[in-house]
């Protein structure tokens, strides 16, 4: 296939349409439940109410705002794809706005910017206080102020969707690769991203990874998470197939999204028993570099450590190691020139997976 003609069968797969509605308009869609804004998206997205209150400045001064993209469904409702943040601070300002459980979320207090000092302490409308109420003329500014909406008709190829949602949050946005993937799961099966989220809360696993604030907040842990249920029995010729890790672990998570096929129990079963058994021996040291010298674990979470003895264990854990074992043969990684050659910086994920993860299985094998 020619690339004249993979670009005209791909542009077949993708039906769009755009124009212009004021925020009265996006404001009535809300009321009646005609769009989907995903509040499970809040967690993943980190405005500040100075970002909220710029965005109404912007709105105010007639300053351009970029276009909502939408993909509509069978039924016709809009599910946001790109531009939740925008549409949220609109309907929090106006007090409407509901969190993921449906409860109302705190109506939005503007603070002072450069060119409109005076939005300092207002709202939409304060019955208690006129004097911190928006004006009459600047709450009809912003109802009739234009923002595009840039629509995937439903007639376009049913990935279409996340795949622009991917484009538009990769790069240079500020969320991680795991959150991203995150908010795409929601849109494709929000029960396979609620039960991804309940084994990232498992007590075991969370002692044992031991992760600090941070990657909790970028949602590491439900990546390694993921990597667990993509990596634990995934068969060994199909390691060398898997380029990109980033790249397979979307892909992937996609497939099983909407594969009726894939059995949650049973990684459940695996995930929770594997972690219930490496904290029971050795806990936050599971994933430690060990000090040869001194005889004792050190340092932070270690990726290759994680492929080696999680997805070692998980692989088979109806064959359990005894308990007392664990703690010698993760030492003893350490001392093996296999792990250490390819454990090491500069070896890209795609390199060193086909090599860790057989070297598990063989380490932690009854």
């Amino acid at each position: 296939m020619g690339l004249r003609t993979e670009i005209e069968a791909r542009r077949k797969e993708i039906r769009t349409d755009a124009y212009l509605m004021s925020i009265g308009e996006w404001i009535s869609l809300y009321e009646r439940d005609e769009i989907d804004i995903h509040p499970e998206f809040q967690r993943f997205f980190r405005w500040t109410e100075e970002q909220k209150t710029n965005l109404i400045e912007s709105i105010l001064l007639g300053i351009p705002i970029p276009p909502v993209f939408v993909s509509q469904r069978e039924n016709g409702v809009w599910d946001v794809v790109d531009g939740l943040q925008r549409l949220s601070t609109i309907y929090q300002l106006l007090g409407m706005l509901k969190d993921e459980k449906g409860k109302p979320v705190d109506a939005l207090v503007l603070r002072g910017t450069k060119y409109l000092p005076s939005l300092k302490g207002k709202m939409w409308e304060n019955p208690n206080d006129e004097g911190k109420s928006l004006p009459t003329e600047a709450r009809l500014l912003i109802k009739r102020s234009k923002l595009a909406a840039s629509i995937i008709l439903r007639e376009s190829d049913e990935t279409a969707k996340y795949d622009l949602f991917q484009r538009l949050n990769t790069g240079g946005s500020q969320l991680s690769p795991q959150e991203v993937r995150n908010c795409i799961l929601v849109m494709l099966n929000r029960d396979l991203y609620f039960w991804l989220r309940e084994l990232a809360d498992h007590q075991a696993f969370k002692d044992c990874v031991a992760l600090s604030e941070r990657p909790v907040e970028e949602a590491y842990d439900i990546e390694l998470v993921l990597r667990f249920v993509l990596f634990s029995r995934i068969p060994v010729a199909d390691l060398k197939e898997v380029g990109d890790v980033g790249v397979f672990l979307t892909d992937r998570m996609r497939q099983i999204a909407t594969s009726p096929s894939f059995d949650k129990s049973l990684y459940e079963k695996s995930f929770r028993e594997t972690f219930d058994t490496l904290s029971r021996s050795v806990g936050s040291d599971a994933f430690k570099r060990f000090n040869k010298k001194k005889r004792k674990h050190e340092g932070g979470f270690l990726l290759s450590q994680y492929e080696v003895v999680a997805l070692g264990l998980g692989y088979d854990i109806n064959k359990p190691v005894a308990d007392g074992e664990i703690p010698g043969i993760i030492q003893s990684i350490w001392s093996n020139a296999h792990y250490t050659d390819w454990a090491g910086s500069g070896i890209t994920a795609t390199r060193r997976l086909p090599q860790l993860i057989p070297l598990g299985r063989k380490l932690f094998k009854r």
